[in-house]
């Protein structure tokens, strides 16, 4: 816009003339001021309405800006925000643990610390005394040195109930303080202690604490469970909270009825390498986790976990993968005949029988007698270096991958002079310790058809394709010899109304920690796999100290101590992994047609 010309303030061009004339000159004058007064008028008009278009675009931004938010935000998914503590850098948010199903394993829970400022109590005496009573493990000496002596700051209790603050806050001590913190919770107590470990504070403050992991997979998954960028998705599991909870229960039963010292199970899917369910007993709480022991030996802190970090000698529950490699590498068939005739002498050590078995067996009846002089000697003939190969393409000479903090300190025991009395002892479980961890996924290696299982507590969408250990061929004919353990030999008790079983029985001595072994200590295990014609999981039980007092003679070996604890585990967890009762068929020859 051009500006208009300006109007002087008496027009003399126009004024002289006039004047000449005889004119009227202020007629002249209020003209010139009436037009210089609207060409103001204009300017002013002009500037307004201009200074009126630039505020209402500024508050159409503005409205169109906030109506953009509000649409983003009323698309996005609720969730809770991820704070941290303004110049504390602490996280104050942890990402749950689901389960399978998608119920939680573990969350966060809004709490408050209690802290004291002592130079602004006005009683500190009375209120040493009754922190000491709402709170009993508290010391009241100490609390009163602690208020009265010269501390600005005192921290009483990390994390306090909601009855415990306003115990507290009734007191009406101005120098008593509450700080706002969220703290682990595991809603199941107890369940799944093991895998899920537990956490602790970590950096603090009194407005806020960090949650850290100390055990299991919230150690483990530190970093997955603190990085904002995951948006707070939670970790999701391959257990399943309601079979956990019923293996538990029955592990617990068995190992009071057995009279233990302590058990431990894995479930496995023999397909996915997933793990259903993983119990050690003794257990504990993570929401109040003991601290770890001082002295005395590992396994006998609950805080143990005897399925991943307990490496036993796993007896005859090994003499599958000896006969598994003889049929693999063709130095036997099923109905191969096996001289049996013992002792087998090697030095100063001999292996024989718990019990006459006869002259020879076939290689079926090797495996379903439990004969270890027949073991010994198809071990003989694989050899040193062909078993080691075996066993460490089973992952069996190093800590299984599953993803536990602790599995680096369940790493198998073995000679590293590994002699041809080693090849033969290792052959039916003694001589080598490893984890009833080890042995699940070995033994879903043969159940999955001879293809490598690799345990995993993620939850998986496919099955593994893993290498082929066994060939297809020797990996069923396994099966089958597993099969008749249970309907013909030392694992009877597994034989359940509507679900086959299959599986194997291992006995072994308890090592003496001076050297030699206990007579009247074992670790019992039964391993199985179910259903038995197509087997899809695979289940570890080990109980430790186990012994079974029903008859005039204690009995200590797995059939009689670890297989009838497996069966009642199978007959409860069948059903809640979906799968179908199996009704044998009615025998032809009885059925008696009649005319309608």
């Amino acid at each position: 816009m051009t500006d208009q010309p300006r109007i002087p303030l008496r027009p003399l061009a126009r004024i002289l003339p006039a004047r000449d004339n005889g004119e009227n000159t202020e007629a002249i004058e209020k003209e010139n001021l009436r037009l210089r007064h609207e060409q103001m008028r204009d300017r002013s008009r002009v500037r307004a309405e201009g200074r009126i278009f630039v505020l209402g675009a500024m508050f159409a931004l503005a409205f169109a800006t906030i109506g953009i938010k509000m649409s983003v935000v009323a698309r996005s998914e609720p969730e809770e925000p991820r704070t941290s503590i303004a110049g504390s850098g602490i996280v104050a948010q942890r990402a749950d643990i689901l389960d399978r199903n998608g119920r939680i394993l573990a969350t966060n829970l809004e709490t408050h610390a209690l802290y004291a400022h002592p130079h602004q109590m006005v009683s500190p005496v009375k209120s040493a005394r009754a922190l000491a009573d709402i709170f009993p493990e508290l010391d009241y000496d100490r609390l009163l040195k602690d208020f009265t002596g010269k501390r600005r700051f005192v921290w009483i209790r990390r994390k306090i109930s909601p009855e415990q603050r306003q115990a507290v806050h009734d007191l009406g001590e101005p120098g008593l303080l509450f700080g706002p913190r969220e703290m682990r919770l595991y809603p199941n107590g107890a369940l799944a202690a093991h895998v899920l470990g537990g956490a602790g504070f970590g950096e603090e403050g009194v407005s806020a604490a960090e949650i850290k992991g100390t055990a299991g997979v919230e150690r483990e998954f530190e970093d997955y469970l603190t990085d904002p960028l995951n948006g707070g998705r939670p970790l999701n599991l391959s257990l399943d909270l309601t079979v956990q909870a019923a293996a538990e229960q029955v592990l617990y039963g068995g190992m009071k009825l057995m009279n233990a010292k302590g058990a431990a199970s894995v479930l496995m899917d023999a397909r996915t390498g997933e793990v259903i369910s993983l119990v050690s007993l003794p257990d504990f709480d993570p929401n109040d986790r003991p601290p770890l022991p001082t002295s005395g030996h590992p396994d006998d802190s609950p805080l143990f976990n005897r399925a991943v970090q307990g490496v036993y000698e796993l007896g005859s529950t090994f003499k599958i993968f000896a006969a598994a490699q003889a049929l693999d590498l063709g130095i036997a068939r099923p109905e191969t005949v096996i001289d049996i005739r013992g002792p087998i002498r090697w030095g100063k050590h001999s292996i024989s029988d718990s019990h006459y078995l006869g002259k020879e067996l076939s290689l079926t009846n090797v495996i379903v007698e439990s004969s270890n002089i027949g073991t010994a000697r198809l071990a003989e003939k694989i050899g040193a270096e062909r078993q080691q190969a075996l066993l460490k393409a089973l992952g069996m000479m190093e800590p299984t991958p599953i993803e536990l903090t602790e599995a680096e300190s369940g790493a198998p025991l073995y000679q590293k002079n590994w002699t041809e009395l080693t090849t033969m002892t290792v052959s039916y479980g003694h001589g080598m310790s490893v984890s009833p961890l080890h042995l699940a996924a070995a033994y879903a290696t043969i159940a999955n058809d001879g293809k490598l299982v690799r345990p995993t507590l993620l939850r998986q969408s496919a099955p593994q394709d893993g290498p082929q250990v066994f060939t297809e061929r020797a990996a069923h004919e396994a099966q089958v010899m597993l099969s008749k353990v249970v309907s013909e030999g030392t694992a009877s008790f597994a034989k359940i109304d509507y679900y086959d079983v299959a599986g194997k029985t291992g006995s072994a001595d308890k090592p003496k920690p001076t050297g030699g072994y206990f007579k009247d200590k074992t670790i019992t295990t039964f391993a199985s796999m179910f259903p038995a014609h197509d087997p899809r999981y695979v289940l570890i039980v080990t109980l430790d100290e186990g012994v079974e007092t029903s008859g005039p003679q204690p009995r200590r070996t797995a059939g009689w101590v670890a297989v009838p604890v497996a069966a009642e585990m199978i007959t409860r967890i069948a059903p809640l992994l979906g799968l179908r009762p199996e009704i044998a068929p009615a025998d032809l020859a009885g059925i008696t047609l009649a005319s309608q």
